[in-house]
C-alpha cells in the first residue's frame, strides 16, 4: 500500500467510524494532516482521491465536506467502467448479472409497489406499444420501463447497479431489433406479463416473468455471438 493509499485509508476510516458524518465538513489542510500525521501533500493527494470517488466535496473559498454517501452518487461510475469493458465475453457476464439481479428485483417489486407507481410502469409500456415500429424509441422505453420496477423497490443500491450495467446491455438488445424483425412483439409480450404480475402483486410470477424475458435476450445474444456475428460496440443509443 502506498503512503496515499494509506493516507485515504485513514480519512475513510474517520467517515466510517462517525467521526465525520455526512455532510460534515472536514478541518483545514494543515489541521488534518497534524491530526493524521500526514504531510500536507499526502493529505491533499487523498482528499483529491476521495474527491473524485465523490466520497469528498470539496468547495472553492469554503472547505472539504464528506458527501451524502448515497449510493446513487458513490456507485456513479460504475456505469462508465462497465463501458470500458472489452470483448464479447464482458457484454455476456453483464447480461448474466442481469438475470442474476433483475428477476429479484422485479419480485421484490411486486411486494413493494404502490398504485402510483404501477401506472407509472404502465405508462412505460404503453409507450413501448405506440414504438413497436421503431427500435430505438421501444428500447429507451423499454429501459424505462425496468427502471420504474426497480425504483418501486426502494433499494436505492440495486436501482444504481442495475442502472450501471444498462447501458451496454441496451445496445445489444437495440441491436437485436435491428436484425431480428420478430424481436418486438416477443418484446412486448414478455412486458405484458411483467406487468400482469405485477399488477397482481405475485412476486413469484413477477420473478418468473423477468427471468423469462432476461434469459430469452441473454440466449438471443449468446446464439448470435456462436454464428459469429459481431456486435457494432460503439454504437449508441441515439445512433
Amino acid at each position: 500500500m502506498s503512503l496515499t493509499d494509506k493516507a485515504i485509508a485513514q480519512i475513510r476510516e474517520l467517515i466510517r467510524s462517525g467521526a465525520l458524518p455526512p455532510g460534515s465538513k472536514l478541518p483545514p489542510e494543515p489541521d488534518l494532516a497534524a491530526q493524521l500525521g500526514l504531510s500536507r501533500n499526502l493529505a491533499r493527494e487523498a482528499v483529491k482521491a476521495l474527491a473524485v470517488a465523490r466520497v469528498l466535496e470539496v468547495r472553492r473559498g469554503d472547505g472539504t465536506y464528506v458527501t451524502s454517501l448515497q449510493p446513487s452518487l458513490l456507485l456513479e461510475g460504475l456505469g462508465g467502467a462497465v463501458e470500458l469493458l472489452q470483448g464479447d465475453s464482458a457484454l455476456q457476464d453483464l447480461m448474466e448479472v442481469r438475470r442474476l439481479l433483475e428477476p429479484a428485483a422485479t419480485a421484490l417489486a411486486a411486494t413493494r409497489i404502490s398504485d402510483e407507481q404501477l401506472a407509472e410502469v404502465e405508462r412505460h409500456l404503453e409507450a413501448m406499444r405506440e414504438a413497436r415500429d421503431d427500435v430505438e424509441r421501444l428500447n429507451a422505453h423499454d429501459a424505462a420501463f425496468h427502471r420504474a420496477v426497480v425504483s418501486a423497490t426502494g433499494n436505492e443500491t440495486l436501482l444504481t447497479v442495475l442502472e450501471g450495467i444498462s447501458g451496454r446491455t441496451l445496445r445489444a438488445r437495440i441491436w437485436r431489433g435491428l436484425v431480428d424483425n420478430k424481436a418486438a412483439g416477443r418484446t412486448l409480450a414478455e412486458h405484458e406479463a411483467i406487468f400482469r404480475a405485477l399488477s397482481v402483486r405475485d412476486a413469484s410470477l413477477s420473478q418468473a416473468a423477468a427471468l423469462l424475458h432476461v434469459s430469452n435476450t441473454e440466449l438471443w445474444l449468446r446464439g448470435h455471438l456462436r454464428s459469429g456475428q459481431a456486435l457494432p460496440w460503439g454504437m449508441t443509443a441515439q445512433e
